[in-house]
């Protein structure tokens, strides 16, 4: 009985075969190329209302904060919309662990909330985080 030698015919196959894994490939590219569209859009939802724990913090905060009339303000201090990225870019430069706080009037449209927030990251502040009342119970 003789050895086979890969090189020779009837001899030990060296080739890996990827037909298998290139279809598979190929169908999880399809799906995911149909599915991706779907999950850019959202649905309204009406959000439950939820307690939270008051954060302790020893660190001066900052609250950025949008009132019933859409000024902004950085803690009591007003401030235009234009400036504000500029101001918070220099906070987060002699700060870089500053911690942001989003406060809002119920009122002011989603819009300008996300303006602060967008304007705060652009920044390279690391966190922000939203204030909101606390549920009170109904008698």
């Amino acid at each position: 009985m003789a050895v086979v030698g890969p090189g020779e015919p009837g001899g030990m196959m060296a080739e890996i075969n990827v037909t298998p894994f290139v279809d598979v490939m190929l169908v999880l590219l399809v799906i995911f190329m149909v599915t991706a569209p779907l999950m850019v859009t959202g649905m309204q939802v009406e959000l439950p209302q939820a307690e939270a724990p008051a954060l302790e913090s020893s660190e001066q905060q900052m609250v950025l904060t949008v009132n019933a009339e859409g000024e902004y303000f950085i803690n009591e201090t007003k401030i235009e919309i234009t400036a504000l990225g500029e101001k918070l870019t220099a906070i987060a430069n002699a700060n870089p662990r500053q911690e942001v706080f989003v406060k809002a009037d119920g009122s002011v449209p989603y819009e300008k909330v996300a303006q602060l927030i967008a304007a705060a990251r652009g920044a390279g502040i690391p966190r922000v985080g939203l204030v909101t009342q606390p549920v009170t119970a109904a008698p």
